[in-house]
């Protein structure tokens, strides 16, 4: 994708998401299933006849939600035997222009870090200041290539 193209959908997704990192919403302490499902006023029973499976495994259903041993499509599945939608979403901790700036933050850190040490040895040793410098012409550097390299390992 061009870097034109990604940094737009980029800012278009991270404002659909900022609502959700904004606002979080925890989930239930009986878990999602059983709090709506009760909700609802369905008995365990009914719901697992909606969904065509036993009691037994509702109630395995019910757990796994809580320890997070579920699937998506259980998920998904269960919500709809109760008229409701399966919502699923990864959000970023903060908008993902700033998890990538301190992605190429770290990357550039790393790179002057070896940089110094080798110019050291050399005794040519680079200010505070240059090494700031160097650090954001190497964070620009990084951020406006292919991000991918700003996510390789050293």
């Amino acid at each position: 994708m061009p870097p034109d193209q990604a940094l737009l959908a980029r800012k278009n997704l991270d404002k659909r998401l900022a609502r959700l990192r904004n606002e979080p919403l925890p989930m239930p302490r009986t878990g999602w299933v059983k709090a709506i499902r009760e909700a609802l006023g369905l008995t365990a029973q009914q719901l697992a006849s909606r969904m065509g499976v036993v009691q037994s495994r509702l109630s395995t259903i019910e757990k796994a939600e809580i320890t997070g041993a579920t699937t998506i499509k259980t998920l998904r599945e269960t919500a709809e035997a109760m008229g409701c939608t399966f919502v699923y979403a990864i959000v970023p901790t903060k908008p993902l222009d700033d998890l990538l700036r301190d992605q190429a933050m770290r990357k550039a850190d790393q790179e002057l870090k070896r940089l110094h040490h080798t110019m050291r040895l050399e005794n040519q040793a680079l200010t505070k200041e240059d090494l700031l410098t160097e650090r954001e012409r190497l964070v620009g550097e990084l951020l406006s290539g292919s991000l991918r390299r700003v996510w390789d390992d050293e």
